[in-house]
């Protein structure tokens, strides 16, 4: 830690800095301090008022579109399951909120291997859910490693960067590390899904760009990832013809049917003279929904297509949504996980040390990403995958893993220092590693 001056002008200005990142002068430090005491830092009030009201959207939408799970004897047993699920994910926030955000780069490749395990077990022992080996079961309650998975290397992606960032950006080494560590996980996700693992390679790619990565680096590491997903593409897809192999074939064979067949019918388009399938069922009352919710919508537990659309309550909610909303309610929760991803690059600016701007980043990242796949899959800009919509859609780890990664968001956005003052960064350095110290250089660029 140095102390630096700078001549401006007729006149001197002195400028404390720690580890490179402009802290407020001395005397005006110790003005503050007199003229108000030191309060305990607080989560942003703006992160807990979206997740909040998603959460409601979600208690709304779900009991909306859950009329095909609705029993005659509790027609309300849907909508009470997905609630414990909300509020294990609230109890989660609560709890991570309070946790100092240094805690988790400590514990990220410890998780990040459970959640590699699990991976590994549901691809050879999980149960088969939409034509997908995806999911464990335990208890009664199935578990989805992918949905762990991304977040947990989300994580890890951040404590990689956050010690290898340079004033240049990430070092050759942290670039390296961390695109093999997306690639290993990303050739496990690839039997749970495709767009799982599409995923996980653009929220990675998005996090190198927050970085400072400069283009020819992030070119080279697209050119890596594209070389792999071919080769996993290839060993997926055309294996041993030994007939001991001869239903492992049959099986990625009948995968490798559905995908083409759905880039297929995504390039086809659907017209209103079709008949409807079992192939094109859920594309057609889907964008029925949506046509039928109008500008204004029909209104919250008015959908007549929910009873029709088969998973109306997880991968297709949104058009649910359209349909009780309409266009404006449509556009609104769009903008609301937008304004999430700018709240967290607000916090991330103005962090002193790059590891919470990393984890802040990629958490809001992968939240919204997510969003907006699941949105432009139901919207027909993209083919059709199964992807829930984050915190809304019917699913417990979908759900608790979301509620983990807002929490985490609450936790830097609550102990990462944001407000330049000397004392608290070097407080904040204390409760971070060593090697996790780098400075927040945007941050330094701001000040200089």
């Amino acid at each position: 830690m140095a102390n630096e001056t700078e001549t401006l002008g007729q006149g001197v200005i002195i400028k404390n800095t720690v580890d490179g990142v402009a802290v407020e002068p001395e005397v005006k430090a110790v003005r503050n301090r007199k003229a108000r005491p030191t309060a305990r830092p607080k989560p942003d009030p703006y992160i807990w008022g979206i997740y909040i009201m998603l959460l409601m959207v979600s208690v709304i939408e779900l009991f909306s579109a859950s009329s095909t799970e609705v029993s005659a004897t509790n027609v309300y047993m849907p909508l009470i399951r997905h609630a414990v699920f909300l509020i294990i994910g609230l109890g989660a926030v609560f709890a991570l909120q309070n946790i100092h955000y240094g805690y988790f780069s400590r514990f990220a490749w410890f998780f990040a291997l459970i959640s590699l395990g699990l991976l590994i077990l549901s691809n050879f022992f999980g149960v088969e859910i939409n034509g997908a080996q995806r999911a464990i079961r335990v208890a009664g309650f199935t578990i989805q490693p992918p949905e762990i998975v991304k977040l947990t290397v989300v994580v890890l992606l951040a404590t990689i960067l956050g010690r290898n960032q340079e004033p240049r950006g990430v070092s050759n080494r942290g670039v390296i590390e961390a695109a093999f560590v997306v690639v290993i996980f990303g050739a496990f996700l690839w039997k749970n899904g495709l767009t799982n693992t599409i995923l996980l390679f653009g929220v990675s790619l998005s996090m190198f760009l927050i970085g400072g990565m400069k283009w020819k680096k992030f070119f080279i590491v697209l050119a890596v990832y594209a070389a792999c997903g071919g080769m996993l593409y290839m060993m997926k897809y055309t294996g041993s013809d030994d007939a001991d192999d001869e239903d492992r074939i049959e099986v990625m064979d009948g995968r490798q049917d559905t995908h083409k067949g759905r880039i297929a019918r995504f390039i086809e388009g659907v017209h209103p003279d079709d008949p409807i399938t079992d192939e094109n069922r859920q594309v057609v009352f889907a964008k029925i929904a949506q046509a039928h919710g109008g500008v204004f919508g029909q209104g919250p537990g008015n959908s007549r297509e929910s009873a029709r659309l088969p998973l109306a309550f997880s991968d297709y909610i949104y058009s649910i949504i359209v349909e009780d909303t309409g266009l404006v309610g449509g556009v609104f929760l769009l903008l609301l996980y937008l304004c999430l991803l700018a709240r967290a690059g607000r916090i991330a600016y103005y962090c002193s040390r790059a590891f919470p701007a990393f984890l802040i980043m990629g958490c809001a990242v992968l939240i919204v990403f997510q969003a907006l796949v699941h949105m432009a899959i139901v919207t027909g800009l993209f083919p059709v995958s199964g992807q829930p919509l984050p915190l809304i859609s019917k699913g417990g780890t979908s759900v608790v893993v979301m509620s983990v990664a807002i929490g985490i968001m609450l936790s830097v956005s609550r102990f990462a220092v944001v407000n330049g003052n000397k004392k608290q960064i070097k407080a904040e350095l204390k409760e971070l590693p060593e090697d996790m110290q780098a400075a927040n250089f945007s941050t330094q660029t701001k000040n200089d």
